[in-house]
């Protein structure tokens, strides 16, 4: 069977080389072609030959409504070049990966192209723009959602779905980093052997712009007070080095690393974090960890007007409490980073409650084996 498959950033490039390993286990003929990335793209070739990538997702991501609007004549273009491409191929599904401004408007066309629509990984609809659920019930086939808390909600709202558990398990507990000694991840790396605190400051380039300043004055202060401390910015693969350098400047004691995540994470002190996918990432790997946020003053206005959740950061949605501090825009403050780290790093009640409530989070996702799960379900629905 032909499996069109779109992901738009960074985490949905990780969940779907996850699904596309799925779908090449379950259906051995499977020919499939995709708008990715990196990871997508090395499961293509080691499964297919040719040309399966049709757009790279660093050439297509948008996030915020104010970016948006800046972007809007190169969306619309992806949208059609999208459109255009999936009815020349004529796949037996479109497989939708999160990034919902874009996706949703390709679902509307491949539902009324007659071409069956899956949604792996549902739009945050339970966070903001709920409105979205009269889209995804008129142009989606079925839903496979990641969340626990989104069964109630979507059986509430009478949308289609599966659920097999959370692909992030199997992300970070297959991942070869996390099997790595500290000393070998240093010494590929090239870093230091000094303790130190990872900063993740997002893969977009308006999130690198709005977190660093704030992330380089904490490292200044905190390197101050601990002279021995360095600071590791896991840079997503996505970026450069000319992305960060305008930020860490002279700064001998920040490193930059990238597709080094999990490594990071895994052998940091403490980390700081942009929420996102990262942050449920360190939960499972264990890192005590500070989630911050900021983001264009529209983009900001607007959200604070719609986003309806009492949590930003998905472990602490999937618990319904704060397993850690989350500092959003004008609390997002040098004062708030350097006070919550002397808690976690000189208290160990605090860092030990934290990696309770990370083991919560990891019972609640349930065990592994989610993306082929996934992938047999969608199979056999096809069949």
């Amino acid at each position: 069977m032909k499996y069109y498959i779109i992901a738009g950033e960074a985490s949905g490039d990780l969940h779907g080389s996850n699904l596309m390993k799925g779908l090449y286990a379950q259906d051995p003929s499977a020919d499939i072609r995709f708008w990715g990335g990196e990871l997508m793209n090395g499961v293509y070739k080691a499964h297919q030959e040719g040309k399966g990538l049709v757009r790279d997702y660093r050439d297509t991501a948008v996030m915020g409504f104010w970016e948006v609007l800046l972007k809007g004549a190169s969306i619309a273009r992806n949208v059609r070049d999208c459109k255009a491409d999936i009815a020349a191929w004529k796949p037996d599904v479109v497989i939708l990966i999160d990034y919902p401004g874009f996706n949703l408007k390709i679902a509307e066309f491949a539902h009324e192209a007659g071409f069956k629509v899956y949604y792996y990984i549902a739009p945050k609809v339970w966070a903001s723009r709920e409105g979205r659920i009269r889209k995804i019930k008129a142009w989606v086939d079925r839903l496979f959602i990641i969340f626990p808390f989104e069964i109630p909600y979507f059986e509430s709202k009478g949308v289609p779905f599966t659920y097999a558990g959370n692909p992030l398990v199997d992300a970070v507990d297959q991942s070869p980093a996390l099997q790595e000694s500290r000393e070998a991840f240093l010494r590929r790396t090239g870093l230091p052997d000094a303790p130190y605190i990872a900063l993740l400051a997002g893969s977009r380039n308006m999130e690198i712009g709005s977190m660093m300043p704030t992330f380089m004055q904490f490292a200044d202060v905190w390197h101050a007070e601990n002279p021995s401390c360095h600071f590791v910015v896991a840079a997503a693969p996505s970026r450069t080095l000319k992305d960060y350098e305008k930020y860490v400047g002279g700064r001998t004691y920040v490193h930059v690393v990238f597709g080094e995540t999990y490594g990071a994470l895994r052998h940091a002190q403490a980390a700081i974090i942009n929420s996102g996918t990262a942050s449920l990432e360190a939960a499972l790997i264990g890192t005590p960890q500070i989630v911050g946020y900021q983001m264009a003053a529209l983009t900001a206005f607007i959200a604070r007007r719609i986003v309806k959740v009492p949590y930003v950061s998905l472990a602490n949605l999937i618990i319904n409490r704060l397993a850690f501090k989350e500092f959003l825009l004008e609390n997002f403050t040098l004062e708030n980073l350097v006070g919550e780290m002397r808690r976690i790093t000189e208290d160990t009640a605090y860092r030990e409650q934290m990696r309770s409530d990370y083991a919560e989070v990891r019972k609640l996702l349930g065990g592994t084996g989610a993306s082929n799960a996934v992938a047999k379900a969608m199979v056999e629905s096809l069949m």
